[in-house]
């Protein structure tokens, strides 16, 4: 019986066939980017190349500019009084949501809150575009835990002023939610499904204001709004001064202030910061002793994030709101 030969190997190098299949390989990174846009669950993903972890990934940040750029709009739909009102709603409501939950609740659990309070918060907060409460959190907790460090997400005295307000968080290590570091929120379906798809809450935001700017528009033409004119002024421009406010707190609150406690970090305290983030700016403070639902450790030093806590406790949304420590403050006057 005669054994036929084996076949030939074929000679080195790629194949039409292989070729084909590379194409799709070398797209995945840009499918990865665009797919992100509406799921965030995307941004888990990850094709083993990590040479690209700390670059930005300009096409996943494009929704992100173009809300910036959004802005300019305001040439064209005006202004009237009820928009700035709206603004200037939506602004408040919004910091207080980003603050006392995302921040205080999510982040470091300094009080209690029912199911449905913590989930109507965590919508509130999702629709700063500044993503799920699960994401925030874990964020939030490796910076205190490596602060000023290369482990840092955010630090300006490791990577300058723009990367720790701007640039950390579009880049594709910093996409991610490492549930790991939130395994009390993980828990929660709904807040991972808000985590994950935390794009629907700020277009529908978007698409309410649109409709509440038409109605008006048609129904009580005397206040001079529109539709345009309620998107621009109360999601592009309330929702850009809200970010840019809040994440003062990781760009200059480690650079400008005054120091009461001997942190092994740069955290600052700064009056104006506080102002502007309803308490956030006395983050010497924060850093000092986190577990406190208070950053505002004297009676001058203005809180209006404790100060709304406190109205919530009596009604009855908010529980076990955690107070500072005698030792913390005589430690304070030292």
């Amino acid at each position: 019986m005669t054994t036929l030969p084996p076949p030939p190997i074929p000679a080195a190098g790629p194949t039409r066939a292989s070729a084909s299949l590379k194409t799709p390989e070398r797209s995945l990174p840009a499918i990865r980017s665009l797919r992100s846009w509406f799921d965030s669950g995307a941004d888990t993903a990850s094709d083993g190349d990590s040479s690209g972890m700390d670059r930005i990934d300009w096409l996943r940040a494009t929704p992100f500019i173009a809300m910036h750029v959004a802005c300019v709009a305001v040439l064209w739909v005006e202004v009237s009084p009820v928009a700035l009102a709206v603004t200037a709603a939506l602004y408040v409501v919004r910091m207080f949501a980003i603050t006392a939950f995302y921040h205080r609740y999510f982040s470091h659990r300094t009080f209690r809150a029912p199911r449905a309070v913590q989930f109507l918060f965590a919508l509130i907060g999702a629709s700063c575009v500044q993503r799920g409460p699960l994401w925030w959190a874990a964020h939030h907790r490796t910076h205190h835990r490596h602060t000023d460090t290369a482990q840092d997400p955010h630090s300006p005295a490791v990577r300058g002023f723009w990367w720790s307000h701007v640039g950390w968080f579009l880049t594709p290590r910093n996409f991610r939610t490492d549930l790991s570091r939130v395994p009390d929120l993980a828990k929660y379906p709904e807040l991972r499904w808000l985590d994950r798809f935390d794009v629907v809450v700020p277009v529908a935001l978007a698409l309410s204001l649109y409709a509440l700017g038409s109605g008006l528009q048609a129904f009580a033409p005397h206040w001079g709004t529109s539709g345009g004119q309620m998107v621009v002024w109360g999601f592009f421009i309330s929702t850009t001064f809200l970010f840019h406010a809040t994440v003062t707190i990781n760009s200059l609150a480690h650079r400008f202030g005054s120091r009461r406690f001997d942190t092994r970090d740069d955290s600052r305290n700064n009056l104006w910061l506080a102002l502007l983030t309803f308490g956030e700016g006395w983050h010497n403070n924060h850093h000092f002793f986190p577990g406190s639902s208070r950053q505002g450790f004297r009676w001058w030093e203005v809180d209006l994030t404790w100060y709304g806590l406190k109205l919530m406790a009596v009604f009855g949304l908010v529980s076990g709101l955690k107070p500072v420590p005698a030792w913390v403050l005589e430690k304070g006057r030292r």
